[in-house]
């Protein structure tokens, strides 16, 4: 799944990406802490990995895209 970081918060690792149908999904520090990003903007693409296990939608993993 891909998309393109939405909003991110440099102080907490936290945010949201836009999914290319247009989904918003929120991500946690957890998520950005284990990508091994430093730093994340808005508009870049990534590659994700999503989970809904509990019914939320939400990214469990990141990379840059075409990396």
């Amino acid at each position: 799944m891909q998309g393109s970081v939405h909003e991110f918060d440099t102080a907490t690792g936290a945010g949201s990406v836009l999914l290319d149908d247009g989904r918003r999904v929120p991500f946690d520090a957890d998520a950005f802490h284990d990508s091994g990003l430093r730093m994340l903007r808005v508009g870049q693409r990534l590659t994700l990995e999503l989970d809904a296990a509990d019914g939320t939608q939400r990214v469990v993993g990141m990379r840059i895209h075409g990396i």
